[in-house]
């Protein structure tokens, strides 16, 4: 088998995942949500949290570990503030309930916020985030996730890398989108590194015993750094409490990872808010002002006159214009084991590579 990365159009790709989920048992408005948010995240080019993760999700189904058919339901609900009950559902499924429903709260009271729990892994929280942007509105969504970090000279997990992502529109080329977790890198980039073969910087991780590492196994089956050192790990308890500690949902080791507990319950919890920021000024206004702030930035000078200055969110941008157009690339042992999935379960869509 090649090495090199087999090209397959976003259309042909959300087809085949959307008809795995409904073979697996989710409803067919569900599995065509799964499939569209891992699509997209690897059209944004983050392929530690797309598709990457379709084998995981598909064995957590099967073994009762995630509910294919989630009833939501509102626990609690009063002045803007809500919070729903995933019923062990996808996190997708849930976390695209939440941010809709901020939404339509933000767009009566100019802001909200909506928590989830008994959620599962909802993947890249930009996914949410990015959705308030078609209504003029800033998101903000956030998880948090089992321990898996440890600080500096730690020996045990105590909080998770807890991601949190921000969309402003800018009403220009590509929005703003920050979208970060609290550990140096991403647990997902320690599996795409591992599946190719390569090594990790000292930094991102530790082995199990707190050791630093360059062996991304070791550094996956171990614990995360966080980012920034105390910062880093100050923010993610932050991000635990709203998300799991004030909504009533599951926190610190109360969540269990999906990885060591592929079989049980996640109990992840979310938080999804939403600010209409023209109720402070109108669109033509800040339009105007972001404008202003983006060309502050994108003119800023560099130490490298080739190099150029980018705002959060324009790379993912471009990598989903290139996508788009080249096809998302699989590493052949990932685009195998898809294959290998869809010959398991008799599917009539096919997953061909993209022909120029």
């Amino acid at each position: 088998m090649s090495d090199h990365p087999i090209n397959v159009a976003a259309s042909t790709l959300m087809r085949f995942l959307a008809e795995i989920f409904e073979k697996a048992g989710c409803p067919e408005s569900d599995a065509a949500v799964i499939a569209d948010c891992m699509v997209q995240t690897n059209l944004w080019g983050i392929d530690s949290h797309g598709v990457i993760r379709t084998a995981k999700y598909l064995d957590r189904i099967r073994s009762g570990g995630m509910n294919a058919t989630p009833k939501i339901r509102t626990l609690q609900a009063g002045a803007g503030l809500e919070v729903l009950d995933a019923d062990n559902g996808s996190g997708y499924v849930a976390g695209k309930a939440a941010m809709a429903r901020a939404i339509e709260i933000a767009a009566r009271q100019n802001i909200a916020a909506v928590g989830v729990i008994n959620s599962n892994h909802c993947g890249a929280t930009s996914l949410y985030a990015h959705m308030a942007l078609e209504h003029d509105m800033i998101g903000i969504a956030m998880s948090n996730v089992a321990p898996n970090m440890v600080m500096t000279g730690g020996s045990r997990a105590i909080t998770g890398n807890n991601p949190i992502a921000v969309a402003v529109p800018s009403f220009g080329d590509f929005p703003f989108v920050l979208d970060i977790s609290m550990s140096a890198v991403a647990g997902g980039k320690l599996l795409v590194a591992a599946r190719n073969g390569e090594k990790i910087p000292l930094g991102w991780a530790t082995d199990n015993e707190g050791r630093p590492t360059t062996d991304p196994r070791a550094g996956f089956d171990g614990f995360l750094l966080p980012l920034g050192g105390h910062k880093g790990f100050g923010l993610s308890l932050l991000v635990d409490i709203l998300c799991g500690v004030i909504t009533g949902g599951s926190f610190q080791h109360q969540l269990k990872s999906m990885y060591r507990y592929p079989n049980e319950p996640s109990n992840t919890a979310h938080l999804m808010i939403v600010i209409n920021p023209l109720v402070l000024i109108d669109k033509e206004q800040l339009k105007e002002r972001m404008s202003d702030f983006v060309k502050t930035i994108k003119t800023s000078p560099m130490c490298d006159p080739d190099a150029e200055m980018l705002l959060p969110g324009e790379l993912e941008h471009r990598r989903e214009q290139q996508r788009r157009d080249e096809g998302i690339p699989l590493p052949a042992a990932l685009f195998a084991e898809l294959e290998a999935i869809g010959k398991e379960l008799n599917l009539d869509s096919a997953l061909a590579a993209i022909s120029h």
